[in-house]
């Protein structure tokens, strides 16, 4: 079994980035990870340190085995057997993979393979050993030596403490200096002296010549001897009272003064890099601010450019002392890791900002992860006026100043905040900036560039629509500014000379009732009548919302109060759905007629909803609701029937609907009660004036599988309504194509919508149920399949409407041929069915 982890070894990456995930390992398993196995680690490692002072020691002094050191030894050897069971139960990270493996005979034959053998040998007591060994062999301090071994864990724990961002590298790397320096000189001395010991003539020796009885002086004093003939030696700075007499001692001490220069190298060496790179950084700071200065200088700069930039150079330096370097951090991570910590870090503040309200999600995601963080320092520009628009930027955090230089002397126009914007004037009107931006205290700004902007917004040409006009109200909201007044009106200006194929259009300014936007587009020369995908004009929009004031607006500039969709609706419908009575009375009044649009499909859509108020609304706006028909024929009576609405088929009737009108397929709605056993409906029928003959008006059932028209109609678009004309698609470019309006243009020329995408104009407002989408949906659940039972003859036969369920088709067939028993229905061939789905309109069914 393999377990995710985001961590790694510190022989990979540093433990600075080790951030395990808590992932559920195998029983017994333990993870490297862990708190209490970190705990023993360093229990372990205090272990070795012991044993690195004591393995040197007792194999150059101790000629036999000494009580305490036996027992101390023991002891350190018992903790090191207990973590060689310990490790077999221990996960290991594959670097191949870089997860954490916990299967027990991977870790196992890994451990068998690598260091197991040397872990047992070196845990062996001392006193087994001696035992073992030949007689010339038995030194109690030979086999110690082999447990320097466990040398290796203090590499490994230094290595992870050098990359731990929690403590010091300067005094890790410090201490791992004087370690290797006192390990180096303890063995140097050690060793040393057991030549002076193994040697046959004790006089003639480096301590000999000092101390002739040396050998019946303690071994303390040895040592002390031993370890300053060491250092002296190490350090270069013998020989004088104590030196190498003999040949060994000279073949040592030659051998011994190569390791101690490269010793000192290593050391010198590492020392130096530890103080360069404490004082680099400073260095390297004056020396910018002095380079910066005699630029200032030679050039005459104005002294408060020089504020400027030295003020700029020292935040740098701070930042970066201070850990603050937040770009230079992002930029060195993946684009994924950016976006996720852009998102996090500024998503909050972006989606409060006045030009983002109603964007989509998906959108401000792409625009945080393009933006920069930087840092500014009190009184620095940020934005010149009249520079060229290719930034503007969001206020994260303190403040700044808008100032207007153009009268001669600088004017503060408005001091901005957390959370406003600067700049986005120039980058969205593509037009020099007005104002200059100026810090008042340390800010961090969120920069986002033109272009990278520009190209998110023609991704997302709606959302590009809406930032348009939260610009526009923006503005607006001004009130009696007239500095502002005047920039809305010489941007609104511009949008219209500008405008030709731009997404802002009639039916966007009325979805958001802004009359003004209307108004003014109108104006300019908008068609009235222009329309969108599905044929819907500003004028369906106006009347379904009930916004009179549109209405009458749109009237005013000539639109066409009898436009019809691609549906067959008229504005006047969209009123009667609405409940609007007096947008449904204004449009009355200029001409507005049901009968222009498509009253068959308008009737039996209130029909099917069992709409009697519908109904009545429609009769008194002059609709014809009896004997208009659908493509099919059938008609609003057809449809109650079908519905099994009494209430509405009792209205019609009454109003002299014809119940014995037949639809494209002969079926009369008399027909259909009888075949359906609508009681109800067939004693309404009987009871109307002028009923024919019951069995008369059954035709025989249409041959072969069929439809019940379920494709809504889309009629061609007429001149006045079409959704695109070859003079539209001749317009020519618009002027500021590098506006925010002139992207918005191309888009719309350039971009269609693909299969299942969003056109690229504001959404019209959800329809009301019986209005387009409802229609269909409801259409088509009216497939009719023909029913029968054997069991009770070939007359028992029933023409029914395609439940939605094989379980509600089951039921209505038992009830309907009184069946008992679980119910199975197959086809006329005598396939079995067991899903509605594969059914079609005109199917036959058989009943068992």
């Amino acid at each position: 079994m393999v377990a995710n982890t985001a961590s790694s070894t510190t022989s990979s990456l540093p433990s600075a980035a080790e951030t395990p995930i808590r992932v559920k390992l195998r029983k017994f398993i333990v993870s490297p990870y862990v708190k209490k196995y970190r705990t023993w680690e360093i229990i372990l490692f205090m272990l070795v340190l012991y044993t690195a002072w004591v393995s040197p020691f007792e194999f150059g002094f101790l000629q036999e085995n000494n009580g305490p050191f036996r027992l101390a030894d023991n002891i350190v050897n018992a903790f090191f057997a207990v973590d060689i069971v310990l490790t077999f139960f221990v996960a290991y990270l594959d670097h191949a993979t870089y997860l954490l493996v916990d299967d027990p005979k991977l870790i196992a034959k890994r451990y068998l393979t690598s260091w197991f053998i040397l872990d047992i040998v070196s845990t062996i007591p001392s006193e087994l050993m001696l035992r073992l060994l030949p007689p010339d062999l038995q030194s109690y301090g030979i086999f110690n030596m082999l447990r320097l071994w466990r040398l290796r864990r203090v590499s490994a724990m230094f290595a992870r403490w050098e990359k731990d961002k929690s403590l010091s590298y300067f005094w890790i790397r410090c201490a791992k200096l004087v370690s290797v320096t006192i390990f180096a000189v303890h063995c140097g001395g050690c060793f040393f002296f057991l030549l002076a010991a193994k040697y046959p003539d004790p006089k003639n020796t480096w301590i000999g010549i000092v101390t002739e009885d040396f050998h019946e002086q303690s071994f303390w004093i040895s040592y002390v001897t031993a370890m300053y003939w060491s250092i002296t030696t190490v350090s270069t700075v013998g020989y004088g009272d104590l030196h190498p007499v003999n040949t060994w001692e000279k073949f040592f001490n030659f051998f011994f003064m190569l390791f101690g220069m490269g010793l000192d190298a290593y050391l010198i060496g590492n020392m130096t890099n530890l103080v360069v790179h404490g004082t680099t950084r400073t260095r390297k700071y004056r020396d910018t601010i002095q380079a910066a200065s005699s630029f200032a200088r030679r050039n005459q700069i104005p002294e408060r450019l020089q504020e400027q930039m030295i003020s700029h150079l020292s935040l740098k330096f701070r930042t970066d002392s201070e850990g603050l370097q937040q770009q230079e951090t992002m930029d060195a991570l993946p684009k994924a890791i950016r976006s996720s910590i852009s998102h996090y870090l500024f998503f909050p503040l972006v989606q409060n900002v006045y030009l983002f309200q109603g964007v989509s999600p998906d959108m401000l995601f792409q625009l945080v992860s393009e933006m920069k963080g930087e840092y500014y320092p009190p009184r620095e520009d940020v934005i010149l006026q009249n520079e060229g628009p290719t930034d503007f930027y969001i206020l994260a955090t303190g403040t700044a100043e808008l100032i207007d230089s153009r009268s001669g002397s600088e004017e503060i126009v408005r001091v901005v905040k957390k959370g406003d914007l600067v700049g986005e004037l120039g980058v969205l009107c593509y037009r020099p900036q007005l104002f200059t931006v100026r810090t008042r205290s340390l800010c961090q700004l969120l920069r986002l560039n033109r272009t990278a902007f520009l190209s998110i917004v023609q991704a997302n040409v709606g959302d590009g629509t809406v930032i348009a006009n939260n610009l526009l109200q923006y503005f607006r909201k001004q009130g009696d500014d007239p500095w502002m007044q005047g920039l809305l009106r010489e941007i609104e200006s511009m949008m219209t000379r500008g405008r030709v194929d731009l997404p802002l259009t009639l039916s966007f300014a009325v979805v958001r009732e802004d009359e003004v936007l209307l108004q003014q587009l109108l104006r300019r020369g908008l068609d009235p009548n222009e329309s969108d995908d599905e044929g819907r004009t500003a004028m369906h929009i106006a009347a379904a919302k009930g916004n009179e004031h549109c209405v009458k607006l749109l009237l005013d500039y000539g639109a066409d109060p009898n436009s019809r969709d691609c549906e067959g609706n008229v504005p006047l419908w969209e009123a009667i759905l609405g409940k609007h009575e007096r947008v449904a009375k204004i449009l009355a009044e200029n001409g507005g007629e049901l009968s222009a649009g498509d009253m068959g499909r308008c009737a039996c859509a209130a029909a099917a909803q069992n709409s009697v108020r519908l109904l009545e609304d429609m009769l008194r706006w002059g609709g014809d609701v009896l004997a208009a028909a659908e493509n099919d024929g059938g008609t609003a009576l057809h449809r109650a029937v079908c519905e099994g609405n009494v209430a509405v088929a009792e209205f019609l009737v009454r109003h002299g609907a014809d119940v014995d009108k037949a639809d494209a397929q002969g079926w009369t709605p008399r027909g259909l009660a009888d075949q359906q056993s609508h009681e109800e409906i067939k004693a309404l029928f009987d009871g109307a004036k002028g009923a024919g003959s019951p069995g008369a008006a059954k035709p025989p059932h249409p041959a072969g599988p069929r439809r019940f028209s379920s494709e809504p109609y889309i009629p061609k678009p007429n001149a006045g309504g079409g959704t695109a004309t070859a003079a539209s698609a001749e317009r020519q470019s618009p002027d500021y194509s590098n506006s925010l309006i002139g992207v918005l243009s191309a888009a719309n020329l350039e971009v269609r919508p693909a299969q299942g995408s969003t056109p690229p104009v504001v959404a019209s407002p959800p329809r009301q149920m019986g209005s387009g989408g409802g229609r269909r949906q409801q259409r088509g659940n009216l497939a009719r399949v023909t029913v029968s039972c054997p069991e009770r003859g070939d007359t028992a036969k029933k023409l029914v409407a395609l439940p939605k369920s094989m379980q509600e088709l089951q039921e209505m067939a038992a009830k309907k041929f009184a069946v008992k028993g679980k119910v199975k229905v197959t086809t006329k061939d005598g396939a079995l069915v067991d899903d509605v789905k594969l059914l079609r309109d005109g199917d036959h069914l058989v009943v068992d």
